[in-house]
């Protein structure tokens, strides 16, 4: 008893430091927080139960890699892949016409910056860590067969050698680099053209930030559309609708929405790297409710994308309160 108590002892105080990293690596395979969370939860179970016949062959990190990959390819096996609305199919150009959830489909979930914390200490940890969870990317990595996504997430994001990734598959170096290329060629055809994104110290993206909320916040939809690039994109799962053009997304607000002054409050926050809000809608019991969590992409020219996710059950993940 005395010497499996001191395993796991050891053990914790050796995996630990893996949890978050891990954490990530299964979001990003999976497009969903809650979904990542679990299979982390299952990766460190599993490595507990089997760290007494551990060798040492590779490291723990390479084994606890090892683990909850293959965890995360039986989980897409199982659940397939998670879109966003504009994965799906055309835009809509009726904003007008009321939208209907399919919430039958696993969507696309964002993720708390909190959650998947880089190293504060180290700029360039943190600008890698943005990039790699940028939601348009997962978004695309979706698009591309498990394996494939693999292998482009441990080579090009995590930096691995093309013998590491074939040692953890089990395949040859020449298969890990023929994945690699047709995952590179796949993911050109599904990742949107990149935008210069602001930087989240910039100021003239903080003032921007803080008229969009507050255009919101006053229903001013002249303030609105001047924010919106021409070209913007909304999309909302669980709605499969989705919308482009500054005059379309603002027509879908009055007609879907029409708040009056004082009907919303925006309270930032920030996911995949991006700047965030959860918006709150008022009730008839004058409280503020969680309605929708905006996910954003800022550019010089405006915003230039809105993932706006209904899914209130994220709200507790990022922090933000159940009413205001």
């Amino acid at each position: 008893m005395a010497n499996s108590t001191i395993e796991d002892r050891d053990f914790q105080e050796l995996a630990d430091p893996y949890r978050r990293e891990l954490l990530a690596h299964c979001y990003r395979m999976l497009g969903s927080i809650h979904d990542a969370e679990d299979l982390v939860q299952e990766t460190y179970l599993r490595a507990w139960r089997s760290y007494g016949d551990f060798e040492g062959r590779s490291s723990l990190r390479t084994w606890l890699y090892r683990i909850a990959t293959n965890a995360c390819l039986t989980a897409i096996d199982q659940r397939g892949r998670r879109p966003m609305p504009s994965g799906l199919g055309a835009p809509s150009d009726e904003p007008e016409r009321p939208v209907v959830a399919s919430p039958e489909v696993p969507w696309l979930e964002p993720v708390p910056d909190a959650v998947l914390g880089a190293d504060a200490a180290d700029p360039a940890t943190i600008v890698a860590a943005r990039e790699s969870t940028r939601l348009a990317l997962i978004a695309a990595l979706q698009h591309l067969p498990a394996r494939q996504r693999v292998v482009l997430i441990l080579r090009d994001v995590l930096k691995w050698r093309a013998a590491e990734v074939a040692e953890l598959l089990d395949t040859s170096t020449a298969a890990v680099n023929s994945a690699l290329q047709r995952a590179r060629a796949q993911l050109e055809e599904h990742a949107p053209e990149r935008d210069a994104l602001a930087e989240p110290t910039d100021p003239a993206q903080r003032e921007l930030l803080e008229r969009y909320a507050k255009a919101f916040e006053e229903a001013d939809i002249t303030g609105l559309i001047e924010l919106l690039k021409k070209d913007v994109v909304w999309e909302m799962p669980p709605f499969p609708e989705w919308f482009v053009g500054a005059d379309t997304v603002v027509r879908l607000i009055l007609a879907q929405c029409g708040p009056a002054p004082g009907d919303i409050r925006m309270v930032p926050t920030a996911a995949n790297g991006q700047p965030a809000f959860g918006l709150y809608m008022r009730g008839g019991d004058g409280a503020h409710h969680p309605y929708q969590l905006h996910v954003l992409d800022v550019t010089a020219e405006g915003v230039a994308h809105v993932s706006a996710f209904f899914d209130t059950t994220l709200y507790p993940l990022f922090g933000l309160p159940e009413r205001l």
